[in-house]
């Protein structure tokens, strides 16, 4: 991890017609993923959730929100992992505020 750590937040929705063994796998993908390449602060799983919109035909989407701290090219590189990864619907990684 470089010295210029910055604070993220990512949420990412994922297909809820998956088993739950499928959500487990690719939650635990991701906070291994992140744990690589930076430092998890905390884990908020919303669990599953109406779609404000449907989105692919789907109405329910489950939802986990996930705070960390890495280098500033790191979530670029998870984004492009949500996008070619199959079952995550929608999701956004955005810099914290430095309190």
């Amino acid at each position: 991890m470089t010295n210029a750590a910055n604070k993220y937040e990512t949420i990412f929705v994922l297909d809820a017609t998956k088993t739950e063994e499928e959500i487990a796998a690719l939650v635990e993908k991701f906070k291994s993923l992140i744990e690589a390449n930076g430092e998890i602060e905390s884990v908020d799983d919303w669990g599953k959730r109406r779609l404000a919109y449907p989105i692919n035909d789907l109405t329910e989407g489950y939802y986990v929100l996930i705070n960390f701290k890495s280098g500033p090219d790191f979530p670029a590189e998870l984004e492009r992992v949500y996008g070619i990864t199959e079952g995550v619907i929608r999701d956004i990684v955005v810099k914290s505020e430095e309190e």
